[in-house]
């Protein structure tokens, strides 16, 4: 897989009291992490690479760029900020490579003749198993 390194200074992170277990750590601490990240103002990234990346992941990116990743997992504020990267570096490893463009083929005659023979034959002896009124 390709390896993209981003700079920290594209990132932004807040951070808030999770919900779920953990009990008045909860209730205390801020630990979910919150990354934006603007896709439009990315210089990192390699062009085709943003346009696989915002046709994917439309719908999580808003109307000025932002994508936003939330990770409350752990009962850590530096996991889940770390959770959250590593998130977005899986969603970008998933455009990194461009889809391999199909080419299309049709089967050849020989493959057409035999598949046609063996429909042939099995029409036959169903034909066969037939009862004649």
């Amino acid at each position: 897989m390709l390896k993209f390194k981003i700079p920290a200074a594209e990132f932004f992170f807040t951070f808030s009291r999770s919900s779920g277990a953990g009990g008045q750590n909860v209730n205390k601490v801020s630990t979910k992490a919150t990354l934006q990240w603007n896709v439009f103002a990315n210089t990192s990234l390699p062009k085709d690479v943003i346009e696989r990346f915002i046709k994917k992941y439309d719908n999580r990116i808003s109307e000025d760029g932002i994508l936003t990743i939330v990770s409350q997992k752990t009962r850590s504020q530096n996991l889940n900020s770390t959770d959250a990267i590593e998130k977005l570096h899986e969603m970008i490893d998933s455009v990194a490579v461009a889809p391999k463009i199909r080419k299309p083929t049709k089967p050849s005659r020989s493959a057409v003749n035999k598949r046609l023979n063996e429909k042939k034959s099995h029409s036959d002896k169903k034909k066969s198993r037939q009862e004649k009124y």
